[in-house]
């Protein structure tokens, strides 16, 4: 079958290239200008922009031909153009309405579990407006609503890894809140079952795993299958962690806000058996989700996934703690007296003193801020050699200082130098 695919470099939708290519199929991957297109090798790509790309007219030379569309595009938070309205709503109906009016055998929209009667966040609502749109045409349709997805390359199932894999996890509630992960192989296969069974008008489907956990439980068995023993939880009061998801919206790409709390207060649980029935099997246990060959790497991934953060932090504060301290809380006398030593003229101490205070906070902020930070990390070793070298040929005592003062910049540019690797 020819099968236009949307999303096709995104979690779900790479899983499902793969699957649809191994079995044969002619894929055609509608991507956005400037995605990278070796992750469609094998596939037919088409220029698409779900952000404005919002008519039939638009989507109808792209559908000729096509067999079947499956739809995986979806957004968690918005992001400048990508608005919920443009990439749930408007680009998927008219896609949707391009391939009913051309015959196409079967559309599949991967929804979301909640997207129903009782949604109340904006995502949600958004994927609900779309599905019922697809419903009401006449083409056969698969509105699959699947539950948590995981899979070791999700950003979802990468964000619960690291959270097991804290010496303490801090949960709302205690995390006692319902969901029902399945295995995004599982999902794959469903949706492939639907290709070769299309059902004869429109069915929805809410596909969930074999059984509901507690959050808290969840974190558990992935921390078990991850070999790191016990979970230690910090409950944290629901009205705190309302609080604290507004003050997270605030950050770009931030998992946790407002509505996805409330999504995750609501519960994510369904029935098993519509999933069941069409993988002919009982779903992959979340004990089987992390396959033993995967084990030490995605353990090491979740470590590094806080870890390195932590690291950031601790630079970061070094560098601003240094800058307030030089602009005041030291003597400046004293301050002074050290520039004399290394040969810097009075004239130009005060210079010097406050300039290089106003350098540290720069460098303490934009370690935080910044999304692209190899340069900041190469000139920070470069300063601090610079600060190492002038000290070692002007203040050489400091070196035997019981303190050691200049002994502590070897861990400073360790730590540095795996930051920059990192971030390359």
């Amino acid at each position: 079958m020819v099968v236009l695919l949307t999303g096709a470099t995104g979690f779900i939708g790479r899983h499902l290239l793969r699957a649809l290519l191994s079995q044969g199929h002619e894929v055609r991957c509608v991507l956005r200008p400037g995605r990278p297109g070796d992750r469609t090798a094998g596939a037919t790509v088409i220029g698409g922009d779900f952000t404005r790309d919002h008519s039939v007219e638009v989507w109808a030379p792209r559908v000729t031909g096509v067999d079947v569309v499956i739809n995986t595009v979806g957004i968690l938070r918005e992001h400048g153009a990508q608005s919920f309205a443009a990439v749930h709503v408007r680009a998927p109906c008219a896609l949707f309405a391009a391939a009913a009016q051309a015959g196409v055998r079967l559309i599949v929209q991967i929804s979301a579990l909640g997207a129903d009667a009782d949604a109340r966040s904006r995502y949600h609502l958004s994927k609900k407006q779309a599905d019922d749109f697809l419903a009401a045409l006449p083409v056969p349709s698969a509105i699959v609503q699947p539950s948590l997805v995981f899979g070791s390359d999700g950003a979802s199932a990468r964000l619960f890894a690291l959270l097991a894999s804290l010496p303490l996890v801090p949960l709302p509630g205690g995390g006692r809140q319902r969901i029902q992960p399945l295995h995004v192989d599982d999902l794959t296969a469903a949706i492939l079952h639907l290709l070769a069974q299309p059902p004869a008008g429109s069915v929805r489907l809410t596909l969930a795993g074999p059984r509901a956990l507690a959050l808290r439980d969840y974190l558990q068995v992935l921390r078990g299958a991850l070999g790191l023993g016990s979970l230690r939880v910090l409950p944290v009061p629901v009205a705190f962690a309302r609080g604290a998801a507004q003050l997270s919206a605030l950050l770009p790409h931030a998992l946790l806000d407002r509505e996805t709390l409330q999504m995750l207060e609501r519960g994510n649980t369904a029935d098993p058996a519509p999933l069941r029935a069409l993988l002919g099997r009982a779903p992959r246990a979340p004990e089987r989700f992390i396959a033993p060959h995967e084990t030490d790497w995605l353990r090491m991934r979740a470590r590094l996934d806080w870890l390195l953060p932590v690291l950031r932090v601790a630079v970061a504060l070094v560098w601003i703690v240094t800058g307030i301290v030089s602009f005041g809380l030291y003597p400046a006398a004293d301050s002074y007296a050290l520039l004399a030593r290394t040969g810097v003229p009075p004239a130009l101490a005060p210079l010097l003193l406050y300039g290089a205070a106003a350098l540290d906070l720069a460098i303490g902020i934009g370690i935080l801020v910044l999304r692209r930070r190899a340069w900041l990390w190469l000139a920070q070793a470069a300063l601090i050699l610079l600060y190492t070298a002038i000290i070692s040929v002007r203040l050489p005592e400091f070196w035997l200082h019981p303190y050691g003062p200049i002994l502590k910049n070897l861990p400073m540019l360790a730590v540095i130098w795996v930051l920059y690797e990192f971030e390359k």
